[in-house]
């Protein structure tokens, strides 16, 4: 993969593609690696003002330097179609971070057929479609996927069965990718922990983050900034490393 703390030329200069970019922790890994010289492909579902946004600011650092894409990839021909666009921007793609994803309780009593469609399409079906898609490009450029997962990969959390098997696939997809991508394309994953509260009607109360934090050996929340670094480390300057889940949770896998 390219090193990007030289000055590459415009035809070097790495691209990486960004789901579910336009806010949160994939528009900070944007920035973050738009930072280091990065080209960043925004992807984004419903959110095309925060993605337009954060696209002309980062092109108005560096002018041809970040683009945004639509796409809903709970469709099955979605990745396909956003894999094409976005090699098609700059003719190379360098890494692949599978960050898009849906979180909300599915009580067992409870769980609808669309429930399940959503949550796996999101969570495990996009991720394998669009890594299968950009894995021509990706062996060209000797390149990297990285696939946000969960520590709920591991451990249930209540009420969420299926959110906990969707990302338990995606790490076991993770660890597989490895052992069958290489040597041509590294495959890590990143796990979080407590960085930013669930929002709108997935919102957790004030009670519950307390527990979660006393249950955390750094007793409090983390930063966006270390995801994006957690990012940045795997795919820019991690050569040898391929299979692993970096979990980023100030310890809290360990009390969990």
């Amino acid at each position: 993969m390219t090193d990007t703390r030289h000055q590459p030329t415009t035809s070097e200069t790495p691209v990486v593609l960004i789901t579910g970019a336009a806010h949160r922790l994939g528009a900070r890994t944007a920035v973050h690696l738009h930072d280091r010289g990065w080209r960043v492909i925004v992807h984004y579902r419903h959110r095309a003002g925060q993605a337009n946004d954060l696209v002309a600011s980062l092109n108005q650092r560096r002018p041809d330097s970040a683009h945004a894409l639509a796409a809903d990839l709970q469709a099955a021909e979605a990745p396909a179609d956003l894999a094409g666009r976005a090699i098609a921007l700059w003719g190379r793609l360098d890494g692949l971070i599978n960050n898009a994803s849906a979180f909300y309780p599915t009580p067992t009593a409870e769980i609808s057929v669309a429930d399940w469609d959503n949550l796996i399409n999101t969570n495990l079906r996009a991720p394998f479609l669009l890594g299968q898609a950009c894995l021509p490009a990706l062996r060209a450029s000797q390149g990297c996927i990285i696939n946000l997962i969960d520590i709920y990969a591991e451990r249930p959390l209540a009420d969420h069965p299926i959110y906990c098997a969707s990302k338990a696939g995606l790490a076991m997809l993770t660890r597989s990718w490895a052992r069958d991508l290489g040597p041509e394309v590294r495959v890590n994953g990143v796990s979080p922990g407590a960085i930013l509260w669930p929002e709108g009607e997935d919102a957790v109360n004030t009670d519950y983050q307390a527990a979660i934090l006393a249950r955390t050996p750094l007793q409090r929340t983390g930063n966006p900034d270390d995801i994006a670094g957690a990012i940045a480390y795997l795919l820019c300057d991690a050569p040898f490393v391929s299979g692993q889940i970096l979990a980023v949770d100030g310890g809290r896998s360990l009390n969990i």
